[in-house]
């Protein structure tokens, strides 16, 4: 069938939809007309104006990549100026305080109170619909107890740790110098300084923002392995110990994956880099800079474990850790095996949840890649728990940890700590327009653009961020009297009560059970097990590939 060719410049109709392309031709030759005969500056703006939009109108009819353009002329372009400010608007105008994209203004607005300072308790009784399904809440205590000082903080340092941190039990997760701008990471590192808790770096290096700001950090190892890296890319030993043993850096974290975007790699073009981002990732100028999906200084379990001794040992005896996004759970049971067999541990494990936050990441991975962070969270605590290694390793967690609410359940649920990005993003300011990949960041935080970011107050910031550093952890202070607690590492899952459908509920020690210390080891009988079990007899310290497959329980 042969194709249909249109003519280059479509037939003008007397069709509703041009009328305002031909009103602006029809104004252009009026007011052509009426400067000549009276020189008005206001006329020659007319004019100018009318003479634009028709260039624009008949630019709109010839060209033929966008279908709208050439059936609306010139109003066509109000959809997508629209369509680049929709977030702006859904969030200021239509949503409601509770819908969460990704957060509610409800959240949004505590996290902003709380980093001003401000009133922010709440009138008339709760919004929330507490007997739909899904909704949980915490139970509390007849005799309540007042918790006067609430900096509560966490020994992170397994038995082959020189150097342990006490860890506050709320932080800045991992965010990137360039990702984030200057200004961003100066505000953050310095309110870190100031409230006396914890900034990761991400995997993006240590900045001269970060050190000026003389807060502790968690220096963050990815496969990109940015300031300790090789010029092929490879991890170079000399140049992690030298940043490793910085006093400033307190632990180091290996990131295997991202919440966001697990087993996702990324690129960095050349246009990007910056001087400045140069020195912090130890990358040349002019290349683009790629993050591969996958580390190239280990591939198997035991080669991770030695990774790990191995970094340990280069710091100078400091906490080494890693961070990801559960998936397979029979390869998170290959690490376990590993640590079994060569009597290393990591020092702590950092549980990112799928709903975690990214610059940029496909929609796919996005919403659909990777184990949500309470499930994730109870998975990992469970297996420790079921291997005998639960006491010799923290486990931090990740993932749109907000309110001092969110902090006790992950706690409940098998965290000794929390970390935070996008909360402590609010208190410097984002306004979440959703436009962390443009460049254009309202806020100044996650841009590149030197006007933009100079709109970011350092001095103010900081202040912001340390004030919702201490206010959080006098909410959950308040959390933790409530149910007659002395610590949030007392929270358990038995303190907190899930409903499962409009008119029952559960305790959360049945929803959330805890597993019996050691029954991966001792092959355990009981029939609820057999699961776990199953798994764990598929995994295998030597690989991380499936010894076989799991098949239905109908094959034979």
């Amino acid at each position: 069938m042969p194709l249909i060719r249109e003519p280059a410049m479509p037939k003008l109709r007397l069709n509703i939809r041009y009328l305002p392309f031909l009103a602006l031709l029809l104004l252009t030759g009026i007011s052509g007309l009426v400067l000549i005969f009276v020189p008005q500056l206001w006329v020659l703006a007319i004019f100018g104006i009318a003479a634009g939009l028709s260039l624009v109108g008949l630019y709109d009819l010839r060209q033929s990549r966008h279908a709208i353009l050439r059936n609306y002329p010139v109003i066509g372009h109000l959809r997508y100026m629209i369509e680049s400010v929709g977030p702006e608007f859904r969030q200021y105008f239509f949503e409601s305080d509770r819908d969460e994209v990704p957060f509610s203004r409800q959240t949004r607005v505590l996290v902003y109170q709380r980093a001003k300072g401000v009133e922010d308790k709440r009138p008339f009784g709760t919004v929330e619909s507490v007997y739909a399904s899904g909704f949980n809440w915490l139970t509390h205590s007849i005799v309540p107890k007042t918790i006067k000082d609430t900096n509560f903080r966490v020994r992170v340092g397994g038995p082959d740790c020189r150097q342990p941190y006490d860890a506050s039990v709320y932080n800045i997760s991992a965010m990137s110098f360039g990702a984030l701008s200057a200004n961003a990471i100066s505000a953050l590192n310095r309110g870190a300084k100031l409230g006396g808790f914890a900034h990761d770096t991400g995997e993006g290096g240590i900045s001269r923002y970060h050190r000026a700001g003389g807060g502790d950090l968690v220096y963050q190892v990815a496969s990109g392995y940015f300031g300790c890296r090789n010029d092929d890319g490879s991890f170079s030993p000399g140049k992690f110990a030298a940043q490793a043993r910085d006093p400033q850096i307190k632990m180091i974290e290996i990131k295997l994956s991202q919440g966001a975007k697990p087993g996702h790699g990324g690129m960095l073009p050349a246009s990007k880099i910056s001087p400045e981002i140069a020195e912090a990732r130890g990358i040349p100028m002019g290349r683009d800079c790629v993050s591969p999906a996958a580390h190239s200084a280990f591939s198997t379990p035991l080669e991770f474990m030695a990774f790990i001794a191995l970094l340990r040992d280069l710091s100078g005896g400091k906490p080494v850790g890693f961070k990801l996004c559960i998936g397979h759970r029979r390869e998170f049971m290959c690490l376990v095996k590993a640590m079994l067999e060569t009597g290393i541990t990591p020092d702590f494990i950092v549980v990112d949840g799928k709903e975690g936050g990214t610059g940029a990441a496909p929609l796919e991975f996005v919403n659909r890649v990777g184990m949500p962070m309470l499930e994730g969270l109870h998975f990992v605590h469970n297996l420790l728990r079921g291997a005998g290694l639960r006491d010799r390793i923290r486990i931090g967690a990740a993932g749109k940890i907000v309110s001092a609410y969110d902090i006790a359940r992950a706690m409940a649920l098998g965290a000794d700590w929390c970390n935070s990005a996008r909360g402590y993003m609010f208190a410097i300011g984002c306004i979440q327009a959703q436009s962390c990949h443009t460049n254009r960041c309202p806020a100044g935080i996650a841009t590149q653009d030197p006007r933009r970011m100079k709109a970011l107050d350092v001095e103010d910031k900081t202040q912001r961020v340390a004030r919702f550093h201490r206010n959080t952890l006098k909410a959950l202070g308040e959390l933790v009297g409530a149910a007659g607690l002395s610590h949030p590492s007392e929270f358990l899952p038995y303190h907190f009560m899930f409903r499962e459908k409009d008119n029952a509920f559960q305790d959360g020690n049945e929803v959330f059970e805890d597993l019996p210390e050691g029954f991966l080891l001792t092959g355990s009988t009981h029939p609820d097990l057999q699961a776990w079990l199953d798994r764990w007899n598929r995994a295998s310290a030597e690989t991380f590939e499936p010894l076989r497959m799991p098949k239905s329980r109908f094959a034979s």
